[in-house]
């Protein structure tokens, strides 16, 4: 997955060049977007896409495409690198100024485009009789107050998720005034007496793509699913926790900071909803 898109050019990935005085690189002054790949074909892309114009609108970025444009170099830099199961990471910053400041520059920056294909894992709810979860972790939630703005600025989420790996870990689960907001790079579920529940949406979490959908297949099928606060003490006594994302989809948490989750294995919620979502995603991207 060598040819990437960079600011108009599809070029070899080791011949990519920005400048330093992008203000992505100066400042972390942009967003990004991954889109997951089945079969060639984008996963809920007009979703992604949606996601992209706010966050954009958030920071005051202009975006530099529409829609179409957008499907259409999607699907030729699919096409370059093979085709198939891959990941779509799209890195849009402000630009390059002629100097360093704070504020934005006075003359409009044409923004800087960068989109990339990444290789990716067969998930979890591939194969949810062999699956045999994950461990993750409790960590204070340090991050700025804009969560909802897929910002490039990851400084605390990466500090979060060393945690959870130097502990033996795979995910930081992240509480916030003794309530869960998220993982560290994943949305949260948790499964309890009362059904199955994730943070509702708010300045503090990130509208997970995944997240939406897990909640659209649970009323689909008739899984009480609920979108609401989640204390912490909840998240410690649940029969369940699920962390999904684009590129992992579904994924089961098995100990809590070392402690079984439940029976100690994927639970009979996750599994069903695991089937779930993968007839879907074949549906939907023709893998029938």
């Amino acid at each position: 997955m060598d040819t990437v898109y960079l600011d108009g050019a599809l070029v070899k990935a080791d011949e990519a060049r920005i400048s330093p005085l992008d203000r992505g690189f100066l400042f972390a002054d942009g967003i990004y977007e991954v889109i997951p790949v089945y079969g060639g074909t984008p996963f809920r892309l007009t979703d992604h896409l949606a996601r992209l114009e706010r966050s954009l609108a958030a920071v005051e970025i202009d975006n530099p495409r529409d829609r179409e444009q957008w499907q259409a170099l999607f699907d030729e830099l699919i096409r370059l690198n093979g085709g198939g199961n891959q990941a779509l990471y799209l890195q849009i910053t402000r630009g390059a100024a002629k100097g360093r400041d704070h504020g934005f520059p006075s003359a409009p920056l044409e923004p800087t485009v960068f989109v990339m294909s990444l290789p990716v894992s067969v998930p979890a709810a591939d194969t949810p009789d062999s699956a045999t979860g994950v461990a993750a972790v409790t960590r204070d939630d340090i991050r700025w107050s804009r969560c909802d703005i897929k910002s490039v600025s990851l400084l605390p989420n990466i500090l979060l998720r060393q945690q959870a790996l130097e502990a033996g870990a795979s995910e930081a689960i992240l509480v916030r005034d003794g309530f869960v907001t998220e993982g560290s790079a994943s949305n949260v579920f948790v499964v309890s007496e009362d059904g199955i529940a994730t943070p509702p949406r708010s300045h503090a979490i990130l509208g997970g793509i995944t997240r939406d959908l897990v909640l659209e297949l649970c009323h689909e099928h008739g899984l009480p699913a609920a979108e609401r606060e989640v204390p912490e003490s909840e998240l410690r006594r649940a029969r369940e926790i699920w962390l999904t994302s684009s590129t992992k989809e579904v994924v089961p948490v098995v100990t809590l900071n070392g402690a079984p989750v439940g029976e100690g294995r994927p639970g009979d919620q996750w599994k069903q909803l695991a089937r779930h979502y993968v007839d879907f995603k074949r549906h939907l991207c023709g893998l029938d």
